[in-house]
C-alpha cells in the first residue's frame, strides 16, 4: 500500500479525508497540531508544521508517496485580526511542505479556497484572475503563487464552501444551524451571498481524484449555486427542523472583521471533466440524515 501524508487531520475536511482514503486502500498517515485525536487505521503525529525542523522530520520519518496539505487558519475573522501567525501557517508552511514533495518528486494537493476572489464576477473559471477581498483570501492566494512557483506540478485545490457530519474535533456551518433552531432560536441567514456548496465526503473523493490526475488549479465546486438563506431552507426540509425560525438577511445587517465577498461560486467543468462527481445540496443532506 503506498503512504498517503494528510496534514491536519483534526480539521473538519481532514478527517473527513482519512476516511475516504482509507476506503480508497492508501496507508494514511496524519498531522495534528492542537486537537488531539485517534483515527482508527491512521498514524498520527502530533507536528508543529510552521516549524521547519519538526516539518522535515516527519517527512523523513514516514517517506511518503503523496501528500495533501488541508491544515490550515481557515477562519476568515481571525486572519483578519491575527495575520502574521495566520500566515506562518497559511503560507509559510504551505510553501515548506510544497517544496518538500518537490525535493522527492512527490504527488502534493493543496487545499485553497474560493476565497481568493472578489465575488462580483461569478461563476469563477479557473483562469480567472484572483481577487481576495480579506486576509484568509489574500494569504491563500500567496500560497498558491509559492507552491507553484517552487512545485508546478502540484495540484491548487480551490475548495468551496463544506458541509458535513460532525468530527470529534470539528464541526462544520450546519451544526449550528441545527442547534439554534432546535433550541427555538431565530436563524438569520444571508440571500445575498452564494456558494457552489459540497459535503466533505465528495470534497474528500476530489482531492484524492486531483492528487492522481490534476497539475496545477482545479475548483473542487459543486453544481448547485444556492445562497445561504435557501440551503438554510432545504436544510429544515430534509431533517424536519422548524422553519418559521429561518429568516432572511443581508450581509451588510451582520458586522465581521473579515470582509466577505457576496457569489463565489465557483466553476467546476474541468474537475467533472476528470471525474469529479457531486450530488445536489438535497441529495447530500439525505445522505447525512440517513448516517445520523
Amino acid at each position: 500500500m503506498k503512504k498517503l501524508l494528510i496534514t491536519g487531520v483534526s480539521g473538519f475536511l481532514g478527517w473527513h479525508l482519512c476516511q475516504t482514503a482509507k476506503q480508497e486502500k492508501w496507508e494514511v498517515y496524519g498531522t495534528y497540531h492542537t486537537h488531539f485525536l485517534e483515527i482508527s487505521d491512521v498514524k498520527i503525529s502530533k507536528v508543529d508544521l510552521t516549524n521547519f525542523q519538526e516539518l522535515k522530520a516527519i517527512f523523513n520519518e514516514i517517506k511518503p508517496d503523496a501528500v495533501i496539505h488541508t491544515a490550515a487558519q481557515s477562519q476568515p475573522n481571525y486572519c483578519q485580526l491575527h495575520p502574521q501567525e495566520s500566515y506562518t501557517i497559511n503560507v509559510t508552511a504551505s510553501c515548506h511542505i510544497a517544496g518538500l514533495c518537490a525535493d522527492n518528486s512527490l504527488p502534493f494537493a493543496f487545499t485553497s479556497t474560493d476565497l481568493v476572489f472578489d465575488g462580483l464576477k461569478p461563476l469563477y473559471q479557473e483562469t480567472d484572475e484572483v481577487s481576495p477581498v480579506n486576509i484568509y483570501g489574500e494569504q491563500k492566494v500567496q500560497a498558491e503563487t509559492g507552491i507553484l512557483k517552487l512545485y508546478p506540478p502540484a495540484a491548487i485545490c480551490r475548495m468551496p464552501l463544506m458541509f458535513g457530519r460532525e468530527t470529534p474535533t470539528a464541526k462544520s456551518f450546519i451544526q449550528q444551524f441545527i442547534q439554534t433552531l432546535k433550541e427555538g432560536k431565530e436563524l438569520n441567514l444571508f440571500i445575498d451571498e452564494f456558494r457552489t456548496p459540497v459535503s466533505a465526503n465528495t470534497a474528500a473523493k476530489g482531492l484524492l481524484l486531483a492528487l492522481e490526475k490534476v497539475n496545477g488549479i482545479i475548483h473542487l465546486g459543486g453544481k448547485e449555486r444556492i445562497s445561504r438563506y435557501d440551503f438554510g431552507k432545504i436544510l429544515v426540509e430534509v431533517l424536519k427542523l422548524p422553519s418559521d425560525k429561518i429568516k432572511s438577511c443581508l450581509q451588510a445587517d451582520v458586522k465581521m472583521a473579515a470582509p466577505r465577498p457576496k457569489d463565489i461560486s465557483l466553476d467546476s467543468s474541468k474537475a467533472f471533466s476528470l471525474g469529479y462527481k457531486t450530488l445536489s445540496v438535497r441529495e447530500e443532506l439525505e445522505i447525512l440524515k440517513s448516517i445520523e
